[in-house]
């Protein structure tokens, strides 16, 4: 259902900027670093909205690409340690004294 409402909400978007890219379409100066050029006013928004989306799309598959390589250590980490019940053990000692060293230190400064 989630994803239904955000293909719902995509294609208003985009109808939106259709229509507001449509209404203008009398020509504009762009003024590059190399030079200017006048363009019809609808393509400088279409393609502004592209080079959003790309841009943003990049950074949206980039951040899927290291949550994924962030699943995986875990998994394999996981399944090590499934494994080796000695390794569990161990990892639970280590827990179990780091929190009794803070509790210490605790009681250390109420002192």
């Amino acid at each position: 259902m989630r994803g239904q409402w955000g293909l719902i909400t995509g294609i208003i978007v985009v109808l939106i900027i259709a229509i507001f890219a449509v209404i203008n379409v009398e020509p504009v100066e762009v003024n590059y670093l190399f030079g200017q050029n006048e363009w019809p006013l609808v393509l400088v928004i279409i393609g502004s909205v592209l080079m959003g989306g790309l841009i943003v799309g990049s950074v949206g598959i980039y951040k899927i690409y290291r949550l994924q390589q962030e699943v995986k250590k875990l998994q394999l980490e996981n399944e090590g340690l499934k494994n080796d019940p000695e390794g569990r053990s161990r990892v639970k000692e280590r827990s179990k004294r780091a929190k009794d060293e803070n509790n210490h230190d605790v009681t250390k400064t109420k002192q």
